[in-house]
């Protein structure tokens, strides 16, 4: 397991590095929340899924939906890695003709299961999957990822109470709660608290983790996968920026990418 751990922490730095860099040459794009994610990402990409990536459509896959579309770069990262498209097309994010846009085309790009970036959307999108995978007879599993600021929009809410009613067993979502977003600190804009205690009161099997530490992620995900009867929320206390330290927790860095000088310096830290 020791081995398994140390081989999750590299890969979660390497996808940081890809984020770095395909954001510093695209000029454009949101580094915050794709570094804040990549632990969960990786967790879920490079331990938890089934997955082929020579199949992307395999009826029996697992499912990802990146809700927060605008955090794209850290899921073009992961799929790159995994190997469903070329690691050297990370460097084509966001310029034209690209199939890596500033959010995820399912048309486009395998791996992506949802085109999403209108925040709010996402958990309807995962409850159809995970209520398809029962009507069919299938084991797949589906992860959804929201954002702290996104669990803002109405439309999260009746979709949590649709995944309780319909006993969504087999859906996990992550709140990733960097406690920013684009206008400031979440509890200044439209404070989520006492955020567990709401999906609890929807009826949702919640946990709360700190998203960083890739134990507590695995052990989390095996917690989800062995609740039975509803769907599970893991509230991943995460900081926004993770791994830079002149981007950690500042809310500047939602939308800004770093200049060349600045990208040495991450790879530097994430070397």
């Amino acid at each position: 397991m020791e081995t398994v751990m140390v081989g999750l922490e590299e890969k979660a730095k390497q996808i940081r590095r890809h984020i770095i860099r395909m954001l510093g040459e695209a000029g454009s794009g949101h580094p915050g929340g794709s570094l804040s994610a990549a632990d969960i990402v990786t967790a879920l990409y490079f331990k938890e899924m089934r997955i082929e990536p020579a199949r992307p459509d395999w009826p029996d896959r697992d499912r990802f939906v990146l809700s927060k579309g605008h955090a794209a770069p850290v899921l073009y990262a992961a799929l790159a890695e995994r190997g469903y498209f070329p690691v050297e097309e990370l460097n084509t994010l966001r310029k034209l003709g690209s199939r890596l846009q500033g959010h995820p085309d399912m048309r486009k790009l395998p791996g992506v299961e949802i085109s999403t970036g209108s925040l709010g959307q996402g958990l309807s999108a995962a409850n159809g999957m995970a209520l398809a995978a029962r009507l069919d007879g299938r084991n797949s599993r589906v992860y959804a990822l929201l954002g702290d600021g996104e669990i803002q929009e109405g439309q999260v809410w009746e979709a949590a109470m649709a995944a309780v009613h319909y006993s969504l067993d087999n859906l996990a979502v992550f709140v990733d709660y960097n406690g920013l977003q684009i206008d400031g600190p979440i509890t200044e804009v439209m404070s989520s608290e006492p955020v567990g205690d709401k999906w609890r009161a929807f009826g949702w099997h919640v946990l709360d983790i700190n998203g960083h530490n890739l134990r507590q992620i695995l052990a989390a995900l095996d917690e989800a996968r062995n609740t039975k009867g509803r769907p599970t929320v893991i509230v991943a206390r995460t900081i926004k920026g993770k791994g830079v330290s002149f981007m950690e927790d500042l809310v500047e860095w939602h939308g800004t990418v770093p200049k060349k000088d600045q990208v040495e310096q991450a790879l530097k830290e994430l070397s």
